[in-house]
């Protein structure tokens, strides 16, 4: 009897993670289907300035600190992000699942899986400064990685993109040591560039990045669902459905 109530509740949970699965499949499908994908409408456009329609200054205040070495700002950004979602967590506990320090070059991608393990969708951002502007006046701090040093030595850094001034033409980071690192828009570019364009929200499955690409979150929400987290992408597929 107990084996047979043991293979019960397995089938159980099986036939649960198919079913939420093909919600997941079928609300994508439905979704492009009806051709809602989303554009910048002339926002992110070019790497200069940021155009009209954004504010002159924003700081988000709000978004937590942790401080540290800045070979450890991959840490020390992802627990501020996953911290400012609610979860319970420092950057020491997350150092072994990004397989701090050997494992640097992988970053780019143990970045984003350890950000789904905790079923939070990972959105890329347009290569742009413009694009990252637009977040973080909706409200929304960018995980961004940029290079750091000079011409005869420079490693990649990772910290978070928390506000800017337009009139002052500088960003305003949490990275390292430095709750706010300002660096001018010129010399972040550059640097953001040289570390090639990388920059991600990390975001509920509920939560929709301001000028949605529908066609990138779904294929963020599938993503996440991939990564074994199928009732968060459903909850971003159908939040998505609803814009």
């Amino acid at each position: 009897m107990p084996s047979t109530c043991s293979a019960l509740v397995t089938c159980s949970a099986l036939v649960k993670r198919a079913l939420i699965k093909r919600v997941v499949t079928s609300a994508m499908a439905a979704v492009l289907l009806a051709g809602c994908v989303g554009h910048d409408k002339g926002l992110g456009i070019g790497n200069g300035p940021p155009l009209p329609g954004l504010p002159d200054r924003v700081e988000l205040g709000s978004v937590p600190f942790y401080r540290g070495e800045a070979f450890h700002g991959s840490a020390l950004a992802l627990s501020a992000l996953l911290t400012l979602q609610g979860v319970s967590i420092t950057p020491g506990l997350l150092e072994p699942t990004l397989h701090l320090p050997d494992d640097v070059k992988d970053l780019p991608k143990s970045v984003p899986d350890a950000a789904r393990e905790f079923g939070m969708v990972v959105y890329p951002l347009d290569p742009t400064l413009n694009a990252l502007l637009v977040q973080v006046a909706a409200g929304y701090p960018v995980l961004v990685r940029y290079t750091e040093g000079s011409m005869f030595w420079s490693e990649p850094r990772y910290a978070l993109l928390v506000g800017y001034d337009r009139f002052r033409r500088h960003v305003l980071l949490r990275a390292g040591n430095e709750r706010r690192k300002l660096m001018s828009f010129d010399k972040f570019d550059s640097a953001w560039t040289d570390a090639g364009h990388w920059s991600v929200l990390v975001l509920r499955p509920s939560q929709l990045p301001a000028q949605i690409d529908h066609e990138r979150w779904l294929q963020a929400a599938h993503d996440l669902a991939q990564a074994g987290q199928e009732e968060a992408a459903a909850v971003a597929v159908k939040a998505a459905a609803s814009r």
